[in-house]
C-alpha cells in the first residue's frame, strides 16, 4: 500500500513519531497493510459512503480505507500524540480525510458525516462494547449507520454472533441480532498486532436492517433480556419476578417456559414476551 499512496511504511511511522502503544488507551497497533487493506474490502464497495473510524492510531486501516475509496472519512482519535502522523494521511489524501482528536464517546460523528454512512474500526479494546451498544440502541431505527466492520477480542465477537444454548449467547447477541445481520469475517492472531495481545481477534461485520426483526418495545426488551441474563443461573420465572406482574402466566403466554433459563431463549420469543408484558 506505500507504493498506493507514498506514505512510509507503518513501522516507520511509529518509529519517528514515537507512538508506542499505550495500554490505557487500549491501543494494539495493526501494522501488516495487507491486513488492514483486508479489513476495509470486507467492508464492502465504499466508494459511494462516507466512513466513519474511531481509534486510528498511526493511521494503517485509515490508509487502506482511503486507498479502497472510501468517498470521505472521518476519523476519531483520542491520543493526540497520533495526530501528526494522521495529518500526513490528510495531506496525501487531500479533502478525503477529516481528523477530529477527542472521545468516540463524545463526539458526534453523525452530524459530521453525509449518509449513506459505514463504520469501520479496529475499536480500542477498552471502550470497543460501550461503543457498539451506542451504534446498536440509537433514540429511532434505522441508525445513521448502514454497517459496522469492527474488530474485537475473538471472545467479544462470538457474543456477538452467538446462538440460543451456548455460553456466549447474552444480551450482546439479542442486541445485535435484533436490528442487524451479524457474522464473523475474519479472525487474526495475536502475533498481528504490535503489541501483541493475549487473545485472538476478529472482525465483526453488522449490516442494519429496515426494521427489528421482530416487533418490540426496546426498553422493555432491554429490560427484560438485561433480567434475565444478569442471573443466568435462574429460571426465568425466578429471575424476571421483578420485571412484571404474573410472570409465570406471561411466560406461559409467549410461549416460553417459566423454568426456562435465558441462554435457551431465542430473540423471537424474548420479543414476543416483551409484546406481552407491554401490554400489562
Amino acid at each position: 500500500m506505500a507504493a498506493i499512496d507514498g506514505l512510509p511504511p507503518l513501522r516507520e511511522v511509529i518509529a519517528r513519531h514515537g507512538l508506542a502503544a499505550k495500554k490505557a488507551l487500549g491501543q494494539n497497533f495493526l501494522l501488516d497493510l495487507n491486513l488492514t487493506a483486508k479489513i476495509a474490502r470486507s467492508a464492502g464497495d465504499l466508494t459511494q459512503s462516507d466512513v466513519l473510524e474511531v481509534g486510528p492510531g498511526p493511521g494503517g486501516l485509515t490508509r487502506a480505507l482511503l486507498a479502497e475509496g472510501a468517498r470521505h472519512v472521518l476519523a476519531v482519535e483520542k491520543d493526540e500524540r497520533c495526530l501528526p502522523a494522521l495529518a500526513e494521511i490528510a495531506a496525501a489524501w487531500p479533502g478525503r480525510l477529516e481528523v477530529v482528536h477527542g472521545d468516540a464517546l463524545e463526539v458526534d460523528a453523525a452530524a459530521r458525516l453525509t449518509p449513506p454512512i459505514r463504520v469501520v474500526a479496529n475499536l480500542p479494546y477498552n471502550v470497543g462494547t460501550e461503543l457498539l451498544t451506542g451504534w446498536l440502541t440509537p433514540p429511532v431505527w434505522p441508525p445513521f449507520w448502514q454497517s459496522l466492520t469492527l474488530m474485537f477480542q475473538k471472545e467479544v465477537a462470538e457474543r456477538i454472533v452467538a446462538r440460543p444454548g451456548t455460553k456466549a449467547y447474552g444480551r450482546l447477541a439479542l442486541l445485535a441480532q435484533w436490528r442487524c445481520e451479524a457474522r464473523i469475517v475474519m479472525v487474526l492472531p495475536p502475533e498481528a498486532f504490535t503489541p501483541a495481545p493475549k487473545v485472538h481477534s476478529a472482525v465483526v461485520q453488522l449490516t442494519a436492517l429496515p426494521a427489528p426483526r421482530f416487533p418490540a418495545d426496546a426498553k422493555v426488551l432491554n429490560r427484560i433480556v438485561a433480567a434475565g441474563f444478569n442471573q443466568r443461573r435462574k429460571m426465568l420465572r425466578a429471575s424476571l419476578r421483578g420485571v412484571a406482574p404474573e410472570i409465570e402466566a406471561k411466560l406461559l403466554a409467549a410461549g416460553i417456559a417459566p423454568t426456562a433459563r435465558a441462554e435457551e431463549v431465542s430473540l423471537e420469543a424474548f420479543c414476543a414476551l416483551a409484546r406481552i408484558v407491554a401490554a400489562g
